[in-house]
């Protein structure tokens, strides 16, 4: 399965302000990009803490048919998601699923979610896992947008193969969300590596793609 991390962040690496203010960082160009990515996935990737923030709908939205969305995937250790949520109320017409570590819940089966419980490390949904799964469903290509510890759980286990990283012209400080979060190694020789691959404007944006080493 190739996994793809999109990031949108200000020029100092930060995804919100510090109230958690998010939308929007970025240009409408560089989110049209983003749902051209989306469309190039069979899936698209979030944690809860991303729905309960943003309540994303996680769909394709451009101009023209639409021959297929993505499965709208969510990593939800305790099954927290919001039922008046964009993915739960649509989730009989827009594939959604929820990957937790205990039994479903009734509430979000009879609303339509898919629930699949695997492993889990340290009380969170396996990284590992949560792709064994989703090969097991006929995925084979995932686009992970967020939050910054979802990011940080695929990136320090090596899971990541691809980022797609739009910047806007705003910095936030330190106070703002970083887009990586977590801890990570101690050595810089056991850091994830990338070489960047193409560099390009998007209006006001910067979009940079790479690839793993």
């Amino acid at each position: 399965m190739k996994v793809t991390l999109k990031l949108a962040t200000s020029l100092d690496g930060r995804i919100a302000t510090a109230s958690g203010e998010s939308r929007w960082i970025t240009g409408p160009a560089a989110r049209e990009q983003v749902h051209r990515l989306r469309a190039a996935s069979t899936a698209v990737m979030v944690g809860v803490e991303t729905v309960i923030a943003d309540d994303p709908e996680l769909t394709v939205r451009l101009a023209g048919d639409i021959a297929n969305q993505p499965v709208r995937v969510v990593l939800d250790s305790h099954q927290r998601i919001p039922l008046q949520s964009k993915l739960v109320t649509t989730a009989r017409r827009l594939a959604t699923i929820i990957l937790t570590t205990g039994v479903s819940n009734k509430r979000l089966t009879d609303a339509g979610v898919t629930v699949v419980q695997v492993a889990h490390q340290a009380a969170r949904v396996d990284p590992r896992a949560a792709l064994e799964a989703l090969e097991a469903m006929g995925q084979d290509s995932v686009l992970i947008e967020g939050g910054g510890q979802v990011a940080a759980s695929f990136l320090f286990a090596g899971l990541v193969d691809a980022i797609e990283w739009f910047r806007a012209p705003i910095v936030l400080g330190d106070e703002g969300r970083g887009a990586v979060g977590g801890c990570g190694p101690n050595a810089l020789a056991d850091a994830p590596r990338f070489r960047r691959i193409e560099v390009q404007g998007l209006g006001d944006d910067l979009w940079e793609r790479y690839e793993r080493l």
